[in-house]
Parts: structure tokens; C-alpha cells; sequence
């Protein structure tokens, strides 16, 4: 077995061969990683802050149900509910490492534990005959399960940065064929919000000149003997993808080896971007089935999604009327050119329905006639939009505009209409739609969004393939728990303004 130079920090150890390991239970050294210290700060970081929040909302409720009377009868009561709230929480596994971090099982699991916690509270007033107030019920319950998301998503936030960085990310070896490698290499590299480091990477054939040796991480020409190339990486996972030299009693066996270190063992499914909710483990005979749920786009959580759709952007419009009456008068400021305040523009929605879209105008009347004489200026290298950081079509006011998305907010009133959705795919041009892939239709099975995946990874510094693909990832995963994840991440991605011209 050989490997393949590939940093510069660490000439020594790549260049050293690695020792094969003897099969058994025990083939890697159980060890402390950093991983373990980082992850056991958060964990006592969570129930530092989720103890917080009980009591919050306990002292809350108290406060607005009773004001300065009957204070002792429930000050013990909200006492405990920091500890009730807990116990709930660990009850729902919402502690547990492998929701925690990345994804929305986390958050369904806090807003679970909120039904459990009101229902407990209920059944144990009436089995004990506490005759614990309704009103202090219905004002804790909700703040606590509103401030423990919240709480959670500013705390991911935080080591979502730490991984931008570079910092508390876990350190993988890859398992796999060449190109599989390399593609998930730069995948997780391009979205370090997933936490996961590739250090090292094993492979069944090592080409000479493979382009694994310019992505900075070592390679390795052996699929058998990973627990050795983990202890010689200083890895503490693995993620083997799909290999047909490394399945079925062979994974097992590395299952084994692994088992008494502190080492995660990853399986990717070839499946892409097809979140757990759909999926489930069907044993037959011993071999596990990987059963996939079809997406809905109908029933009763669709209705749902409509009605909050629709209360909320008639709020929202009312919250920000002030906003967009002074945003109407700088437009029709001279200098920028007379012309009307919005801009109309035909989209198409949903199954491929066209409507009109509207926006705050953010460029000079004339701007769509101008287009074909700028069009060498384009630098989207797809060439299926047209992006211009300094386009001069732009107005002065209207780059304020762009920058924080102001120009999007009258796009609730295709909301209020029902042609759009708060969250959903980028609404798309006719023209887009007609270069089409067969699969990217896929994407007009839902409204269009004001806002969505696309909008809070990158914006427009996305590629196109990489919009598309978030917007068909969001299509075949739709749920109410990430519709509320991307509004709380919108509001963030528009205060940086990252990605906006």
C-alpha cells in the first residue's frame, strides 16, 4: 500500500506507509478527540441555556397571570418548570449527537417536547389535583418552546461560524471510488455548515497524477485497512460511500473494528438530498431495506402552510407599510429618474402557471432595453441569467434596496394573492423555464417563494446549478419545521447582505 503526497505541512507522515491493521474488535485505540471536547461544551452550553429559557417563561407567566399576588402558591411550581423542561427535552432525544448540529430533527424535536410538557403539565394537574391556572399554562408552554428554538438556532449559529473558520470541524476520512471522493470532498468543502473535515481519503485504485493529490489531504490506496489509516490521520470518522469492495460482511467487519474507538462510522446512500423524514430502516430477512416515502403536495399541512402564508403576509405588509411608503417617494426622487414605483414582471409559478410579479423598480426605465447591449458584460458563466455586481442599469436608491432585499417586499401581495408562497423555489422567467432540464420542472410542482434555500446559501453568488439544486432539494423535503428554519435564516442572510446586487 502506498500513498500520495498531498500537503505540505505533514511530508512525513504522508509519505510513511501504513502499518496493516489485524482484524478484530479493537483495531483502532480508543482516544479523547477534540471532536469529544467540543461536542461536551455544547451539549453543557444547551442545557445551560435551555435551563435559562425554563425559567424565563416560568417567571413570565407568573408575572402576567398573577402580578404581585398569589406569588408563593406558584413560585415553587415555576421552579421546577426549568427542570420539567429538561427532563422533556432528553425524553424527545433532543440532546442526543446525532440531531444535534446540522438538519431539523433538532427543532421538530423542541417543538415536540413543547406538546408533551403542555400535555404532562395538563395530566398531572388533574391526576394530582393541582388546579394549576390554564392562563399560566398556555403563557409558559409557548414562550418556552418559542425561546428554546430560538435559543438552539443562535447557539448552531455560533459553531456554524467556528466551522466557516476552520475550527471544531470533525476530522473525516473518506472511504470510496475516486470520482465519488472528490465529489464529496468539494461538496463539504463548499458547505462547511455540515461540520465534516476530509483529512484523508482510502480508494481501491490509486491512479498516478489523480486530481486527489491538489485538494490538499492524503490519499491512501487501500479500502481494508481504514482503522489504520484512521489512527494514522488522527481521524475520529468515516464515511464510506457507495463501494461494492466495501459492503455487506466487509462494512460489518469495519463496523467491528471500529466499535471500541471513538471513531463514527458513516454510511452516504446513493439517495441525494432526501432528508430523513422520508426515509425508514425495513429489515428483510436480515438486510436492511432503505425504504423512500413520496413527497406530498397536498392534504392537511399544505392548508396549513397556505393559511400561515397568507395571515402572514398581510401582517408583514402592515409591519412594513411605513417602509415602503418612504422607499416610494425616494423613487420618484428626480435624480433617479421618473418612472413608476413598482416594477412588474411576468414569473411562472406554480405548475407552470404565469403571473405577474411585483418589486420596488431598483433600476432606470430604460433597463430592460439596455439588456441586449450588456449582455457580454454577463458574469454568470451558466449564461442563463444575466449578473452584473455594478450593473449601471441600477439606481443609487435602488442599490440600498437590492442590498437589503427591500425591493422583494411587495412581493407579499403575490403572497396575499396566493401565487406565491413565504417559502418556496426562486420564481423563475419564462425564458429560464424553457431551457429547462426535464428534471428542473420538477421545481414548479410548488409555488415559487419570496424567500427560500436559495436565498439563504448564497443568494447571487450562487451558480445556477447550485440555485437549482437547493430548490429542488427544498421541493422534495418541504416541511413546516424548515419553512420556519429558512424565515429565522433569512433574516440573518439579509443583515449581511451577502450575495445581494
Amino acid at each position: 500500500m502506498t500513498t500520495v503526497q498531498v500537503g505540505a505541512k505533514t511530508p512525513s507522515a504522508a509519505t510513511a506507509p501504513v502499518r496493516k491493521a489485524a482484524v478484530g474488535t479493537a483495531s483502532v485505540k480508543p482516544q479523547v478527540s477534540a471532536r469529544t471536547g467540543w461536542e461536551s461544551r455544547y451539549i453543557k452550553s444547551l442545557l445551560l441555556v435551555d435551563a435559562t429559557v425554563g425559567l424565563v417563561a416560568a417567571l413570565v407567566a407568573l408575572r402576567l397571570i398573577f402580578g404581585r399576588t398569589e406569588l408563593d402558591e406558584y413560585l415553587y411550581f415555576s421552579l421546577a418548570v426549568p427542570i420539567a423542561w429538561i427532563v422533556t427535552l432528553f425524553c424527545t432525544r433532543a440532546y442526543d449527537r446525532r440531531y444535534l448540529f446540522v438538519g431539523n430533527d433538532e427543532y421538530q424535536r423542541v417543538l415536540r417536547s413543547g406538546l408533551i410538557l403542555a400535555a404532562g403539565i395538563g395530566l398531572g394537574s388533574y391526576t394530582l389535583h393541582l388546579g394549576v391556572n390554564r392562563g399560566y399554562v398556555v403563557i409558559a408552554v409557548p414562550i418556552v418552546t418559542f425561546l428554546g428554538l430560538v435559543s438552539r438556532y443562535l447557539l448552531r449559529r455560533r459553531l456554524h461560524r467556528a466551522w466557516a473558520d476552520g475550527k471544531c470541524l470533525r476530522r473525516v476520512v473518506v472511504v470510496g471510488h475516486e470520482s465519488s471522493v472528490i465529489e464529496l470532498t468539494r461538496q463539504l468543502r463548499h458547505e462547511r455548515y455540515h461540520g465534516l473535515g476530509v483529512v484523508a481519503a482510502c480508494v481501491p485504485v490509486l491512479r498516478p497524477g489523480t486530481p486527489l493529490a491538489d485538494m490538499g489531504i492524503r490519499v491512501y490506496n487501500t479500502i481494508r485497512e481504514v482503522p489504520a489509516v484512521v489512527r494514522d490521520a488522527g481521524a475520529d470518522t468515516v464515511v464510506v460511500l457507495t463501494c461494492p469492495e466495501l459492503a455487506g460482511a466487509e462494512l460489518r467487519r469495519l463496523a467491528w473494528r471500529l466499535e471500541q474507538s471513538n471513531v463514527d462510522l458513516m454510511v452516504a446512500s446513493a439517495l441525494i438530498d432526501v432528508a430523513n423524514s422520508r426515509t425508514t430502516i425495513r429489515p428483510a430477512d436480515g438486510l436492511p431495506m432503505l425504504h423512500l416515502d413520496h413527497p406530498r403536495f397536498s392534504g392537511a399541512r399544505h392548508l396549513v402552510k397556505d393559511a400561515v402564508d397568507r395571515v402572514g403576509a398581510a401582517l408583514l405588509l402592515l409591519a412594513f407599510s411605513p417602509l415602503l411608503l418612504f422607499c416610494a417617494l425616494a423613487i420618484r426622487l428626480p435624480r433617479d429618474g421618473r418612472g413608476p414605483v413598482f416594477f412588474k414582471q411576468i414569473r411562472v409559478g406554480q405548475n407552470g402557471k404565469e403571473f405577474p410579479i411585483f418589486k420596488l423598480r431598483s433600476m432606470y426605465i430604460d433597463a430592460e432595453s439596455r439588456l441586449a447591449e450588456m449582455t457580454h458584460l454577463n458574469e454568470s458563466s451558466e449564461g442563463v441569467l444575466f449578473k452584473m455586481r455594478n450593473d449601471p442599469r441600477v439606481t443609487p436608491i435602488g442599490r440600498f434596496l437590492r442590498r437589503y432585499s427591500v425591493d422583494e417586499l411587495p412581493q407579499l401581495i403575490n403572497v396575499l394573492r396566493g401565487e406565491m408562497s413565504l417559502v418556496g423555489p426562486r420564481p423563475p422567467l419564462p425564458s429560464e423555464v424553457v431551457s429547462y432540464p426535464a428534471d428542473m420542472h420538477r421545481r414548479l410542482v410548488v409555488k415559487p417563494g419570496l424567500t427560500g434555500l436559495w436565498q439563504v446559501s448564497g443568494r447571487a453568488d450562487l451558480s445556477w446549478d447550485e440555485s437549482m439544486r437547493l430548490d429542488l432539494r427544498y421541493v422534495e423535503n418541504w416541511s413546516l419545521t424548515l419553512d420556519l428554519v429558512i424565515l429565522l435564516r433569512t433574516l440573518t442572510a439579509v443583515l449581511r447582505s451577502s450575495g445581494a446586487y
